[in-house]
């Protein structure tokens, strides 16, 4: 017999014109590890806020150890035992750590604030997860790693027995990842259960005994992972066959259009030498902090360098702002495209038609007419899902908020595009269209430099991978020499 912890008996959630739930029944028993996986808008955040007592005008129930959950707010789902730690960490960040663990639910004694008392178990906490960690730090000193650490132990605190994980591994590092992970192992050995959220496929095959599937509000499929593959998983996400998880082309490159020569910025990184050709995929790859984002914004002007050359098309060119680096032709899809590659208050077509306004303009002044037939050529051109050029860019998925991006360049006319992380934090099937958009670019003559965390994305899209530890190029793989044991052995 399972053991269940929390049933969903047909949960639907309707806002004006929208189902975001429609008729979900599923169970997750307790003490394991359950990915929620599904795209961007499948329903998933929906449920969580049912759960997490945010969203409470829905119909159906929700049964949580045998008894019916009737959450009205966050502090009620606590007091059921249900926590979640979100994607954007909410935490006070000028407390300190143990302050931050007790919000809302502080140790009294004798009718004071018992501070000692609380660091004591703060302390405690922290040393049953096997983390080192200063209860008297403030937590705006803290990494991300750390501050998910201090949610978790403030999630603990209120007698946790589920608690929900949103994108818990977007921004971290491979070394934070292993202290996450065995966090996780540490509560699931105490009998909590984890609700997992992630578009990342090897770690829900790595972590999880069970997944469900939503789509479109819809509860698709629970099952063991033991009984799935990845591509079958990834079907049943987008509702189609995929087909190559990495559709990559190869295609017959061209001339050096860019090279760079003992690019040096002191302490940041030294001596860095590479090639891209016309028409290639070059991935960038390293850890997180080895200098990769660093030494693409050198070349785009925005960082200053103590020595060294770049060669574009066989010239020497010399950057001195990102304002020029556009102008020679280069466009940069930024790490963060929320703060840097996009004005999320912005409509649609204003965000495409940013950077080359001059084909906007008539008469001296911007035209409206200009700027919705430019916008409304590169959505059709480049699938963009959105009800249309007028809509503020903050209300489409991750996956077209990045189409948007790369259409303002392709706009533009760029031939270089450095590509930061260009599918952190959007579903499979928006990965999928993005990379076909890569061999697009490649296809019409264009070069990408593509940096990026993941391994499997950089063997499957690039042409060739050069690899950067500590500030230095560590080595050059050609396609056919890559693997994931090569490029971490040269990683670290």
């Amino acid at each position: 017999m399972k053991d269940v912890i929390l049933e969903l008996k047909h949960i639907t959630q309707e806002f004006p014109g929208v189902k975001a739930l429609d008729d979900v029944s599923f169970e997750i028993e307790r003490g394991k590890i359950h990915a929620l996986v599904g795209e961007n808008g499948a329903g998933k955040s929906t449920l969580i806020k049912v759960l997490a007592g945010i969203n409470v005008h829905y119909q159906g129930e929700v049964i949580f150890e045998g008894k019916k959950f009737s959450a009205k707010t966050p502090s009620d789902a606590q007091k059921y035992g249900i926590s979640v730690v979100h994607q954007e960490l909410k935490l006070s960040e000028t407390l300190t750590v143990a302050e931050n663990i007790f919000l809302g639910n502080l140790k009294m004694k004798r009718g004071l604030v018992d501070w000692s008392g609380m660091k004591k178990e703060a302390r405690e906490m922290l040393d049953n997860l096997g983390v080192d960690l200063d209860v008297d730090e403030l937590v705006e000193h803290l990494s991300v790693a750390k501050k998910q650490v201090v949610e978790i132990c403030k999630a603990m605190n209120h007698n946790c027995k589920v608690l929900v994980m949103d994108e818990p591994s977007a921004v971290l590092t491979d070394k934070e990842l292993d202290i996450l992970f065995h966090i996780i192992d540490q509560l699931v050995a105490k009998g909590v259960t984890i609700i997992y959220i992630s578009h990342k496929m090897d770690e829900i095959f790595k972590l999880c005994h069970n997944a469900t599937v939503l789509r479109d509000g819809k509860h698709i499929k629970t099952m063991p992972m033991k009984d799935v593959t990845r591509q079958q998983l990834i079907s049943l996400m987008v509702g189609r066959d995929m087909g190559m998880e990495y559709p990559k082309e190869i295609i017959e490159l061209g001339e050096n259009i860019l090279e760079v020569q003992h690019l040096t910025r002191p302490g940041v990184f030294e001596d860095i030498s590479f090639t891209l050709r016309r028409g290639e995929v070059l991935g960038v790859s390293g850890l997180v902090g080895a200098g990769r984002t660093e030494i693409m914004q050198a070349i785009l002007g925005i960082d200053k360098v103590s020595g060294g050359t770049i060669l574009y098309k066989g010239k020497p060119m010399a950057n001195r702002n990102f304002k020029q680096a556009i102008q020679n032709g280069i466009g940069l899809v930024p790490e963060d495209r929320k703060l840097q590659g996009l004005v999320q208050i912005f409509s649609v077509g204003e965000n495409i038609c940013m950077v080359n306004r001059e084909c906007t303009i008539k008469g001296g002044i911007i035209s409206h007419k200009l700027t919705t037939e430019k916008a409304k050529e590169y959505v059709a051109k480049l699938n963009v899902a959105t009800p249309g050029i007028d809509t503020e860019v903050q209300y489409l998925s991750g996956g077209n908020q990045q189409k948007v991006v790369i259409a303002k360049w392709l706009l533009q006319d760029s031939e270089v595009f450095i590509l930061d992380e260009p599918t952190r934090g959007i579903d499979v099937g928006a990965k999928s269209e993005i990379y076909r958009l890569i061999n697009r670019l490649v296809k019409d003559g264009k070069s990408v430099i593509m940096i990026s965390s993941e391994l499997p994305e950089i063997i499957g899209m690039s042409d060739r991978v050069i690899v950067i530890h500590e500030g230095r190029l560590a080595g050059e793989l050609n396609r056919d020499e890559l693997s994931q044991e090569k490029i971490m052995s040269l990683c670290v």
